[in-house]
């Protein structure tokens, strides 16, 4: 298996899925972690869609506006996981890909292939936007 998880990993996950995670607690990195567990486990539809699933619920469960969440960020953060995974080849955790790559942690590299003008926008929260200024790789799982 090229992809796997540790135990924290798992426990992280089921905690999060539970709703045993504090919203507060669900930060930048958090989001990175699970976009790699969901993809360490399924392939890259299938974890977007157990993403979209998963935060709808924790901020329904935290009483967050349903309006925060953002469609085409997620799938892309999803795709870019993905990308950084690929680039690795083999990882054991997702601390060890984060490690591995801590450009992921900048919150704006997704301004590198998206204009706030394209990215900021109803529709882009909604549904999925390919980015305007440069294409995310994309590969066959």
């Amino acid at each position: 298996m090229r992809y796997s998880i540790s135990k924290a990993d798992a426990e992280f996950k089921n905690k999060f899925e539970a709703c045993e995670i504090a919203a507060g607690g669900f930060n930048h990195e958090a989001h990175i972690r699970l976009a790699y567990i969901y993809l360490a486990e399924n392939d890259s539809e299938s974890s977007v869609d157990l993403m979209r699933t998963s935060l709808k619920r924790f901020l329904e469960h935290n009483n967050v506006e349903p309006t925060k969440y953002h469609e085409t960020l997620t799938k892309a953060w999803i795709l870019a996981v993905y990308h950084f995974m690929n680039k690795t080849g083999r990882c054991t955790s997702a601390r060890e890909l984060i490690d591995r790559h801590s450009e992921m942690l900048d919150t704006k590299i997704m301004m590198s292939h998206y204009s706030a003008d394209v990215l900021f926008t109803d529709a882009a929260r909604e549904t999925f936007v390919e980015p305007n200024l440069d294409p995310i790789p994309r590969y066959d799982n």
